[in-house]
């Protein structure tokens, strides 16, 4: 198994600071002629989330078999689509478009980014405060991995339920049909998210430009209903009813859920296209629909039922469920996607083992697919089908998550706005407090749903976080008595020069994988110590991944004697860029060429991994449950051999004991 060096080793941290406090400047790194694509690419994988909450949003408001039901009524009808509207433009135009977004880790985005930022050195502040900044945002992270358990349920399921008022004679093939698309939906992933967006691009058009035409048909009938656009009704809502507006937030934060993934996947598309693609047509679509929807209500009580669907024309609804259902399945690709993004950061910083991860994409290093993840996924989307079986009971546990990661990522922003951007208090203080508390309302009101399914993302996020911070600890204390093990590298090569009698050399040429020049590998050491012997040529390869799609062979490697020209040790560094097969074999005609100590041919060529076998112990620093736990997650560790392209016949591991 190996071990992840710190972030600030791992990528380059770029800030990008808000405009206002200094110019906003950033070069794209992704060709202009490619801009309009990745925004059809983002309008098909980013925004399906978010997109399609209005099929879900208004009637959970006003379900009358809620614990705490909206009753129907103008005043009300108008306070909550005003509710809708702010909530939307405040939590995500405002906090996550035009602030979160400009924070990135080396192009990634997400709250896995914010934690690299404010782990860096030389970022400011407080210690302490960093530690538990950090510590609240690894729990932010693991609620978003409830979230994207409970989005592809939740809205497939809305979708495929409206053949309840299309067609009510097949409802009973509702769990059915929603469990057949999921399991589609996962098996489309190894495409990779630019191909996935292609395909939905274009679709997540139409089903914008109908969101916004069926608001407008709605829209005509009551044209009152734009007075809601006014802040007054929002707040003479919450002022005047307090009591129903509090619990209505319960419904009406699922109007912002996907807000995360928009961050989250930055990395898949880059700030600029998600940005163009929410301000020109998703937020315009979104709000005429409720709008739409608010103006069917006031005129027809009894469409709360499903004022989505019956917005539209009766000839028209079989077509919607079908347009829907497919837009919901995309809905699932942007929290899919942000989970990849998530666990790929995650095991960077130390918080996961190594992964296998698919790059998908020449052009942006962020697409990626990781199986692991990708099926873990799709078990617990199905289990949430099952158990719960209809939208309406998905809608109380899901509210919890997303405002609890919300208001996290918001804390953690203006942390890094004051402290690295050096922006002034009264603006950190002013601006930062007056969303967080929008939050908390948020987040406090759906803690009164624990009860009704709320516990089921905060039992996600406690999962996640205690083995995201099992396996953070575990790593420190196994890494530091691997390098007690291995010894300082040069140290260790000294030593050979200097045994009397040499040690005898046998032909051929061996290559041991290493993690890094600090120490020594220890299949090599092991290889002195117990065989006493050492091979003619001996590699010591090391590789790092850089931000960029390929590497070229003239940069592909870096060689070091260690100290001794003629000893036919070498050192070799080998770059590769994302898109690269990290394919050790295929250095070393390189190496051949650029090293005279180097190996002439491939004649007895052996590969040398080093391999940690972890038992539990009697070692202080974990309790032994958590010892057990992370043993448990060292075994998903990708495969050495298989990620580096080694030959199974010419591969021979070496393992450590290493007791916890």
């Amino acid at each position: 198994m190996e071990y992840h060096r710190p972030a600030r080793e791992l990528a380059r941290v770029t800030l990008r600071k808000p405009a206002g406090w200094k110019a906003d400047t950033v070069a794209s790194s992704r060709p202009t002629t490619g801009q309009a694509a990745l925004t059809v690419g983002a309008l098909g994988v980013v925004f399906g989330d978010i997109g399609t909450s209005p099929l879900y949003t208004v009637q959970t408001v006003f379900n009358p078999s809620d614990p705490h039901p909206v009753k129907v009524s103008t005043e009300h009808v108008f306070g909550i689509v005003s509710l809708i509207f702010w909530s939307v433009t405040i939590i995500v135009t405002v906090t996550y478009v035009w602030l979160v977004m400009r924070a990135d880790n080396d192009g990634e985005g997400g709250i896995m980014a914010l934690i690299s930022l404010i782990r860096k050195r030389g970022s400011g502040g407080v210690g302490r405060t960093k530690l538990v900044l950090a510590a609240l945002g690894i729990f932010g992270a693991s609620l978003f991995f409830g979230d994207s358990m409970i989005t592809p349920a939740i809205s497939v399921l809305s979708a495929v339920e409206g053949v309840k008022v299309a067609e009510p004679s097949v409802s009973d093939l509702v769990i059915p049909i929603t469990v057949a698309i999921i399991i589609v939906l996962f098996l489309f992933q190894r495409l990779g998210t630019g191909a996935v967006g292609r395909l939905f691009g274009p679709v997540m058009g139409v089903w914008f430009a109908v969101l916004a035409g069926l608001g407008v048909r709605g829209i005509v009938m009551h044209p009152a209903i734009l007075k809601a656009l006014s802040p007054t009704y929002a707040i003479g809502f919450l002022a005047g009813h307090f009591g129903t507006a509090f619990f209505s937030l319960t419904a009406v934060v699922l109007a912002v859920t996907g807000a995360e993934a928009l961050y989250a996947d930055m990395g898949h598309f880059g700030r600029a296209p998600i940005r163009r693609a929410w301000l020109i047509a998703v937020f315009p679509a979104c709000i005429l629909n409720y709008l739409g929807q608010g103006a069917l209500i006031l005129g027809h009580h009894d469409t709360i039922s499903n004022p989505f669907f019956l917005l539209a024309p009766g000839w028209a609804r079989l077509p919607m469920v079908f347009l829907a259902t497919v837009a919901t399945v995309i809905a699932s690709q942007a929290v899919i996607t942000g989970a990849y993004s998530v666990a790929h950061q995650a095991a960077g910083l130390g918080y996961l083992p190594r992964l296998r991860i698919k790059y998908t994409s020449e052009e942006t290093m962020g697409q990626i697919y990781i199986p692991w993840i990708n099926w873990l996924l799709l078990v617990s989307v199905l289990t949430l089908v099952l158990t719960f079986r209809s939208s309406d009971a998905l809608a109380y546990a899901y509210g919890t998550a997303v405002t609890g990661t919300i208001t996290i990522t918001t804390l953690l922003f203006f942390y890094i706005a004051r402290q690295q951007w050096r922006i002034p208090l009264w603006i950190a203080v002013a601006g930062g407090g007056v969303l967080v508390i929008i939050d908390l309302l948020f987040f406090a009101a759906n803690l009164t749903k624990v009860v009704h399914g709320a516990w089921l993302p905060l039992l996600i996020g406690i999962t996640v976080f205690t083995i995201f911070s099992t396996w953070q600890k575990g790593r420190h204390l196994v890494t530091a008595q691997r390098v007690r093990d291995e010894g300082p590298l040069r140290e260790f090569i000294d030593q050979l020069h200097a045994m009397k009698p040499p040690l005898p050399r046998v032909p051929g040429t061996a290559v041991f994988l290493n993690r890094g020049k600090a120490t020594a590998p220890l299949a090599l050491r092991a290889n002195v110590e117990h065989n006493h012997i050492l091979h003619e040529h001996v590699l010591i390869v090391s590789m790092e991944m850089k931000p960029t799609p390929h590497v070229p062979d003239t940069e592909r490697l870096e060689l070091d004697d260690l100290g001794y020209a003629e000893d036919q040790i070498v050192y070799v560094t080998a770059r590769f860029g994302y898109m690269d097969q990290l394919n050790v074999p295929g250095l070393l005609p390189l190496i051949r060429a650029a090293s005279t100590e180097s190996p002439r041919d491939d004649d007895k060529l052996s590969y040398f991994l080093s391999r940690i076998e972890l038992v539990q112990g009697n070692a202080p620093g974990m309790s032994r449950w958590r010892k057990r736990l992370f043993i448990a997650t060292s075994r998903i560790t990708a495969d050495a051999a298989e990620s580096f392209k080694l030959p199974r016949d010419g591969t021979v591991v070496m393992g450590s004991r290493i007791e916890l």
